[in-house]
């Protein structure tokens, strides 16, 4: 079974940077696609990027394309999502998804096996 948690977020204002971090323990994490999604209140849960199993693919949300970056360390077992340029409409609680291993990447929330708790993220002046 694999466990995930989130940490890193926090209150930031508007343009600032946080790196949020997801570390996995309990399983095999190198040949795992990743993923990082959000949560609004009030809203559906929503993609924000994701990592293929070796860290050679990335795929990004349009409306944080250019602002975030996503990275896995394998040998750390975890993956980051580095957010610059931080936009109040980026409030909400980011979650890390893990895919079975051999995958593919995904977009899709359902096509994740295991997630974190979830780390919230303020961004107001």
């Amino acid at each position: 079974q694999v466990q995930l948690v989130e940490s890193g977020g926090g209150l930031v204002q508007p343009g600032g940077s946080l790196r949020l971090s997801c570390a996995a323990s309990g399983g095999t994490f190198n040949t795992r696609p990743m993923g990082w999604f959000r949560q609004a209140p009030g809203k559906e849960r929503e993609f924000v990027a994701a990592i293929s199993w070796s860290g050679g693919s990335t795929d990004y949300a349009d409306s944080v394309k250019d602002r975030f970056t996503i990275s896995k360390d394998n040998a750390k077992n975890t993956v980051y999502l580095q957010m610059n340029s931080l936009k109040p409409e980026d409030t909400a609680v980011y979650y890390c998804a893990a895919r079975q291993r051999g995958r593919s990447s995904s977009t899709q929330a359902p096509d994740y096996d295991y997630w974190g708790q979830g780390t919230q993220v303020t961004v107001s002046s």
